[in-house]
């Protein structure tokens, strides 16, 4: 696959079929990983990939508390601003991602495989972020789709306590990647073009460029 077609297409995937994503293609994600940027050489990093059914079952119904948190919490002034105004486009898209992220919630049990990210004394996250987006990368290209959630850490110790991370090492968990094979199709993300979210040399300069449509197409 073109490194440009991976770049582009991998965005957050939830929608995806129960059908098991083969050890060999795991193999693939997580040596893909591993060889990540990470500092000092250091690799304090551990992956748990989870395709039990009976872990999966307990992790459902935390996932959806934790949803629920989201709502009310974080992004609940941007919900009342849609339920104000529903029609208008910020809306209709916000609307889009909160039902997509509550197909995640309800659907949480059936995704054929979690990868659980772990770092040890990276406050930063510098090293263990490039890794896991290195392993959606690699998902991407093996036609895996994944999405990253950090809210499962809104439980404390539960999920690490259901996942037998040992408590007295370090190890602190960053995030999981729901993964499976998509539903739907493959596309490029809709985003705000560069000029209107990049600068050059002080704030508020402008970058000296723009670009108003994707530079890649797959066309």
């Amino acid at each position: 696959m073109d490194i440009f077609e991976a770049l582009y297409t991998t965005r957050a995937m939830r929608r995806v079929k129960p059908d098991p994503v083969p050890h060999d293609v795991q193999a693939q994600i997580l040596d893909a990983a591993v060889r990540a940027p990470t500092g000092g050489n250091a690799q304090n990093w551990r992956f748990m990939l989870v395709d039990d059914p009976e872990i999966r079952n307990q992790l459902g119904p935390l996932y959806r508390e934790c949803v629920d948190i989201l709502w009310n919490t974080v992004y609940k002034d941007n919900l009342d601003k849609v339920m104000a105004n529903p029609e208008s486009p910020a809306a209709k898209q916000m609307l889009i991602m909160q039902k997509s992220v509550n197909y995640a919630g309800a659907n949480f049990e059936n995704y054929p495989l979690l990868m659980f990210a772990f770092d040890r004394g990276d406050t930063s996250g510098g090293s263990i972020y490039p890794a896991v987006w290195s392993a959606q990368l690699a998902a991407r290209a093996q036609g895996v789709g994944s999405s990253l959630t950090t809210i499962l850490g809104l439980k404390g110790d539960e999920v690490p306590n259901i996942l037998g991370v040992p408590a007295d090492k370090g190890w602190k968990m960053t995030c999981c990647v729901p993964m499976g094979y998509p539903t739907g199709r493959w596309g490029v993300a809709k985003r705000q073009p560069v000029q209107n979210v990049a600068y050059r040399n002080q704030w508020d300069n402008e970058i000296g460029f723009e670009v108003n449509e994707p530079l890649w197409s797959g066309e």
